[in-house]
């Protein structure tokens, strides 16, 4: 389930007052509040990494992987379609979805699934020239190439062939270059652009939930965002009763304003 923004924005409203650190505007909070999102993400596999660094009979941190994993799957996308060139002079030719991290490439063939074994651009030609090496439809291999061109607002594959958040190409080039379809990827995706989007009514911004996105992220994680939005804000939490006090409130003028 996902993390509500008007939530995590009304607590930190809340805590910025209790603080007397003044008004945070909207376009303020879509900008630290996404930060924060990528910021807690990309902890995820700081963490991980960190963990499975541990002895393989080590289980004392075995359930803190299990959580970590968890909120990863959040992200994950399986046989998701890559775009391939229609044009005949550039078979094989094909566009990743946009993503955070790559996983496997499939090509479908015979009712199945076959790997697509990704190699170097150095290897590719030593393999083409092997017979027993070189590439087929039960065989096939990719390697990255350097078409650069920038995402588009949504970050849609269909329009973007480059990962500008880590400055992967998003571009690849299959053998044999007979595939021209039926060919798709595991990926982890990037979280989603959050907005805390607003009507203007005399001068008071007025949460419209119809245009905004919410968090990707975990709802375990909702406590950090507060935290993390106000640290970019410039606000730090001193005494760890003010978030648990803001919060209450939050709650209870939501509970009046539903009655």
């Amino acid at each position: 389930m996902a993390v509500n923004i008007d939530t995590v924005y009304q607590r930190v409203l809340a805590i910025a007052n209790k603080e007397q650190r003044g008004f945070i505007t909207p376009q303020e909070f879509n900008l630290y509040a996404n930060q924060a999102q990528m910021d807690i993400f990309e902890q995820y596999f700081y963490d991980l990494n960190a963990l499975n660094r541990l002895p393989s009979n080590d289980f004392t941190y075995a359930d803190q992987v299990d959580i970590i994993e968890e909120k990863i799957d959040i992200f994950e996308r399986y046989r998701q379609p890559v775009v391939m060139s229609g044009d005949a002079s550039e078979g094989g030719m094909g566009t990743i979805p946009s993503y955070y991290r790559l996983g496997e490439i499939y090509y479908k063939h015979k009712g199945g699934y076959v790997e697509v074994e990704k190699i170097s651009q150095n290897e590719i030609h030593h393999i083409q020239n092997s017979p027993l090496t070189a590439p087929s439809l039960t065989r096939p291999v990719y390697v990255r190439t350097s078409s650069v061109v920038p995402d588009d607002a949504s970050g849609n594959a269909q329009t973007a062939t480059t990962n500008n958040e880590i400055g992967l190409s998003r571009s690849i080039q299959i053998y044999p270059i007979s595939i021209t379809s039926n060919v798709v990827c595991n990926y982890i995706a990037r979280p989603i652009t959050v907005e805390w989007a607003y009507t203007t009514v005399l001068d008071e911004a007025l949460y419209n939930a119809n245009n905004s996105q919410d968090f990707e992220l975990h709802q375990s994680d909702e406590s950090e965002l507060v935290i993390k939005i106000l640290e970019l804000a410039g606000i730090e939490i001193k005494d760890p009763q003010v978030y648990q006090v803001a919060a209450a409130e939050e709650a209870q003028n939501i509970q009046q304003e539903n009655k």
